[in-house]
């Protein structure tokens, strides 16, 4: 299945709402998280997710909640 670069845009900005939404219940609030649109100025286009820079206490509480996802 070959998916074209609007769709592909679109599906990496549904994932990073899914991920804005699912760090918020941590309480984890990552302020550059987007999609990087440069990585989409190629003709073969393939989006990065920025997660961005955060904080320590950022960091920490995501570290913190992501020790909890261990099986």
């Amino acid at each position: 299945m070959v998916v074209r670069s609007a769709e592909r845009l679109r599906l990496a900005e549904e994932v990073v709402a899914q991920l804005r939404d699912g760090l918020g219940v941590v309480a984890v609030r990552l302020p550059s998280l987007r999609v990087d649109l440069v990585s989409m100025a190629s003709e073969d286009p393939d989006p990065l997710v920025d997660l961005g820079r955060c904080n320590l206490d950022t960091a920490m509480r995501l570290a913190i909640a992501l020790q909890g996802l261990k099986p």
